[in-house]
C-alpha cells in the first residue's frame, strides 16, 4: 500500500475516522495480551516501529547484526518475509529465492548474516538456535507477542516522525503512541528529528543514527536520472538522489514491496533512455526486479552510521551480558 497523504497532519478526514482508529488500537492490544509468549534459547532482540513503514528497520537490523558479529557473537535474522509467499520456518538462500518467495528484506537481509522466514515466530526462533544462533535480531514483530522480545527498539524517521500521531486508519500509527513507547527499551532516531517527536519519548533512551549513501553515490554526481522506488516513502530516495548531486528528470513511485513487471521495467527503461539517463533505485526494489533485468539498473545502497556506538553497545550489554 501507498501512505495516505492525510496521515502526514491532522484535519477533518483523520478526525473523523477516529472511531476506527480506536477499534483498530482495542484489536492490537488485545491481540498483544492474548499471545502465548514463548520464549527462546538465546537473546531476542526486536527493531520494530509504531509508524508503518518507511521507518529504517531494515538498515538497523542490518547495522545491529554487524556490530553484534564484531563482537565475536552468532546472530542471526527472524523476520516475517512481509510480501512472500514463504510460511517457513525457512533458511533463506539468496542463491535459491527469490522476492516473491521469500520477500525483499530477507534477502538484503541474508547478506548480513543467517536468515529466517517464519510466519510463526517461534518456530523460526527455534531451528535459528538449532542452526548454532546464539542471539537472534528480529525484523519486525514488535506488536507481536508470540515471542518474548529481551530488548525492543523502536525505530522513528526523523523526518517523518509520528505523522499525525493517529492510529491506523485515522493516521500511521499501528498503535497509540504511549503503548508503544511503554514497552520499548529504546527509541532509534534515523536522521535529523525535523518533527518534534522527541518530544514525546518521555523517558525512554534515544539512540541516533543516520543512513549515509553507499560507494555508487559518486557515479550519480552531475548524472541525468530516471528514479523509481517502493518503498515506505519514496520521496526520501529521491532526496537523497538529490543530496549525491544527481539531476533527477524523473521520479516515480511505486507501492511498497511492489512486484516489478517486465512491461514495468520495460517501460522505466525506456525513458531512461529517452533521457539519457541512468535508471537508478534503491537495492531493496532491486531484488524484486526480474534478475536479468537488473544489469540495467543502477542500484544506490545505504548503510546506517552510529552517532554514539558506545551508547549502542551498553544497551546490547543489558542483553548479551548482564552483569555488566
Amino acid at each position: 500500500m501507498r501512505a495516505p497523504e492525510f496521515w502526514h497532519a491532522d484535519g477533518w478526514l483523520p478526525r473523523l475516522l477516529s472511531p476506527l482508529s480506536a477499534v483498530y488500537a482495542w484489536g492490537g492490544a488485545r491481540r498483544l495480551a492474548g499471545a502465548e509468549t514463548f520464549h527462546a534459547r538465546m537473546p531476542v532482540i526486536c527493531v520494530g516501529n509504531i509508524v508503518a513503514g518507511g521507518a529504517g528497520k531494515t538498515p538497523v537490523v542490518a547495522s545491529l547484526v554487524d556490530r553484534l558479529k564484531q563482537r565475536g557473537r552468532h546472530p542471526h535474522v527472524l523476520t516475517r518475509g512481509y510480501g512472500g509467499t514463504e510460511a517457513g520456518p525457512r533458511a533463506v538462500d539468496p542463491t535459491r529465492h527469490d522476492a516473491a518467495r521469500v520477500g525483499d528484506e530477507a534477502l538484503l537481509l541474508a547478506a548480513h548474516a543467517p536468515t529466517w522466514v517464519a510466519h510463526w515466530r517461534p518456530d523460526g526462533a527455534v531451528a535459528a538456535a538449532e542452526m548454532g544462533a546464539d542471539v537472534l535480531v528480529m525484523d519486525d514483530g514488535f506488536q507481536n507477542g508470540s515471542l518474548l522480545k529481551d530488548l525492543s527498539l523502536v525505530v522513528v524517521d526523523g523526518g517523518y516522525g509520528f505523522g499525525n500521531g493517529r492510529v491506523i486508519p485515522a493516521g500511521p500509527c499501528r498503535e497509540p503512541i504511549a503503548a508503544g513507547l511503554a514497552r520499548a527499551d529504546a527509541v532509534v532516531m534515523v536522521g535529523d528529528d525535523r518533527t518534534g517527536a522527541c518530544s514525546r519519548l518521555g523517558d525512554v533512551p534515544l539512540l541516533r543514527a543516520k543512513l549515509v549513501p553507499g560507494p555508487e553515490a559518486a557515479l550519480l554526481q552531475g548524472r541525468r536520472l530516471v528514479a523509481f522506488a517502493g518503498i515506505g516513502r519514496p520521496d526520501k530516495f529521491f532526496d537523497t538522489l538529490d543530496a549525491c548531486g544527481g539531476d533527477i528528470v524523473a521520479a516515480h513511485s511505486f507501492p511498497d514491496h511492489h512486484p516489478y513487471s517486465r512491461a514495468d521495467v520495460a517501460e522505466l527503461a525506456g525513458a531512461a533512455a529517452a533521457a539519457d539517463a541512468l535508471l537508478v533505485t534503491t537495492a531493496k526494489d532491486a531484488v524484486r526486479v526480474p534478475e536479468d533485468l537488473r544489469p540495467a539498473l543502477t542500484v544506490l545502497t545505504v548503510r546506517l552510521v552510529w552517532y554514539d556506538t558506545g551508547a549502542l553497545d551498553r544497551l546490547l550489554d543489558t542483553v548479551l551480558d548482564p552483569k555488566t
